[in-house]
């Protein structure tokens, strides 16, 4: 396992890479080239002064996250074409460089729903928040604006301005789309970018949906173990993997997190660990990491990843917003810190136990 941060690059977030730097355990960062918009080709040039950049402050670039997937692949538009080409663009400037994991997702419209992004808790923290029947009173248009207002003048990551301009629009567009039609446009993602891949060694992790259930009337199929497996099983290579995300699963207390990590063995390429706490169906909020913090027993989801031979970059996630500082919602330093040397803690005991 490998311990590393996201980090959004210069002018987008507040963090520095000095500061992950001195974060005990922390070897890399998780990064993007955030100003590119979707479909567009990424350059070999570009990557190489992203990598740079994080390299001279002494960390390495551990992976993308990520290359976003124009909303053409996801309909299946005629026009998918063209963006699969530069999307392959993209993977071959990474891999002439060097990055060989990226972390993408498929979700719809929204890359991610929250009803709150701020709730106060007790402590005094605030935490970023999920309630159905709050979102079921929303007007999905204005999701956007609703959320942006709370976001500390930052960028919310994976909502693209640009795509937020047209969301009516796109909801038109996946209008015709349901579960078996989003997995057959995936299906044919896959297909097209696996030799590229399999060239370099990319290993493309695909990041569960979040929440794991239909949002807005929305198809979500990255969603549970069964249609994980499905999913790996789209495109046989172990270049097909996943993103374990530990918080979009765990949004389902159905879904069993230690269960779905053995049972995808070999196909985990990258880990989001967080906890959450359930309140109710369809109401949790996010939690810090500590098992007795929230609803999840993080010990017994880091020692399936020990067990499997989990090797890949692993990543704190959705921290709290803790002693006063401002950044952007679930990505401040302090708590994603506490968050990385808890984790870094919980594995050093089971690689001395479990020997």
């Amino acid at each position: 396992m490998k311990m590393t941060l996201r980090w959004f690059g210069p002018g987008f977030d507040s963090v520095t890479l000095e500061q992950i730097r001195q974060i005990p355990g922390v070897k890399g960062v998780i990064s993007t080239l955030y100003d590119v918009p979707a479909g567009e080709a990424w350059t070999r040039e570009q990557v190489r002064a992203l990598k740079e950049t994080v390299e001279a402050s002494g960390l390495e670039l551990s992976g993308i996250e990520s290359v976003n997937i124009h909303d053409a692949i996801k309909v299946g538009t005629p026009e998918r074409d063209k963006y699969i080409a530069n999307y392959i663009k993209s993977l071959e400037a990474l891999g002439e460089e060097g990055i060989d994991m990226v972390c993408y997702n498929f979700m719809p419209v929204f890359d991610w729903t929250r009803s709150d992004l701020a709730k106060m808790r007790e402590d005094g923290s605030t935490v970023l928040s999920y309630d159905q029947e709050i979102i079921d009173q929303i007007d999905p248009t204005s999701m956007f604006e609703a959320l942006d207002g709370k976001s500390n003048g930052f960028v919310l990551p994976g909502w693209e301005p640009e795509r937020m301009a047209r969301i009516k629009e796109l909801f038109e567009m996946y209008k015709e789309v349901d579960d078996e039609k989003l997995f057959e446009n995936l299906g044919y993602f896959l297909k097209a970018i696996m030799p590229t891949c399999e060239k370099y060694n990319i290993k493309m992790a695909i990041h569960p949906d979040d929440p794991a259930w239909s949002v807005f009337g929305l198809p979500r199929i990255v969603i549970n173990k069964e249609n994980l497996l499905r999913l790996v099983k789209l495109v046989d290579s172990p270049c097909n993997g996943v993103t374990l995300c530990t918080g979009s699963l765990g949004s389902n207390p159905a879904n069993d997190i230690p269960d779905v990590i053995r049972a995808l063995k070999g196909r985990i390429h990258f880990a989001h660990v967080r906890n959450l706490i359930h309140h109710a169906p369809g109401k949790f909020d996010e939690a810090a990491h500590l098992s007795s913090d929230g609803s999840m027993d993080m010990f017994e989801i880091m020692k399936a990843f020990y067990e499997i031979g989990f090797e890949g970059p692993m990543r704190p996630d959705h921290g709290r917003a803790i002693w006063g500082e401002i950044a952007m919602p679930g990505y401040g330093l302090y708590d994603r810190a506490l968050g990385a040397t808890y984790l870094n803690g919980l594995w050093e005991a089971l690689s001395k136990t479990l020997k």
